[in-house]
């Protein structure tokens, strides 16, 4: 089993992966669905200021913060490479930092700033927000069960 400050780590990685997997999983089982079906320009700009919102120091704090803890625990397994748990705590970070920290940037980030340069009300925006809906939930599911994933994997480690 996993002991001292290691094991620290790990705790706090399962609870930052598994924070992170919750609020995803909240906007794809009924934030998104909410905001879907309002009126496009009601959604594009409740969506636009979740995302103002989003970059606060509260969630980044925890999703980046996440992202740099899952990264320390990768570095520590490949430098100590212990007995126990080395396949769950690489899958674990692995899963986080590609399936969750990494899709945010490639796929989520890049819709959310295309949407951030559009008024609400404008025929692109709401032309647009159908597939926005679309495509952000669809990798949102991808980075929910990557971080949920994640948090499993830190947590059999634990065991």
């Amino acid at each position: 089993m996993i002991e001292g400050p290691y094991f620290v780590l790990t705790l706090v990685g399962v609870l930052g992966t598994g924070l992170v997997a919750g609020v995803f999983c909240a906007f794809s089982t009924f934030v998104m669905k909410g905001l879907a079906a309002l009126p496009p320009a009601q959604g594009v700009a409740a969506m636009q200021a979740i995302n103002v919102t989003a970059l606060m120091p509260a969630f980044m704090v925890v999703f980046i913060g996440s992202a740099a803890l899952c990264a320390v625990i990768a570095v520590v397994t490949f430098v100590l490479w212990p007995d126990d748990g080395t396949v769950e705590l690489l899958l674990g970070s692995a899963l986080y930092l590609f399936g969750c920290f990494g899709v945010t940037i490639a796929a989520n980030v890049p819709r959310n700033n295309r949407l951030a340069g559009m008024e609400p009300g404008t025929p692109e925006a709401v032309a647009y927000w159908p597939t926005y809906v679309s495509e952000w939930s669809m990798w949102n599911h991808v980075r929910t069960v990557a971080a949920a994933g994640g948090t499993v994997s830190y947590l059999l480690a634990l065991t």
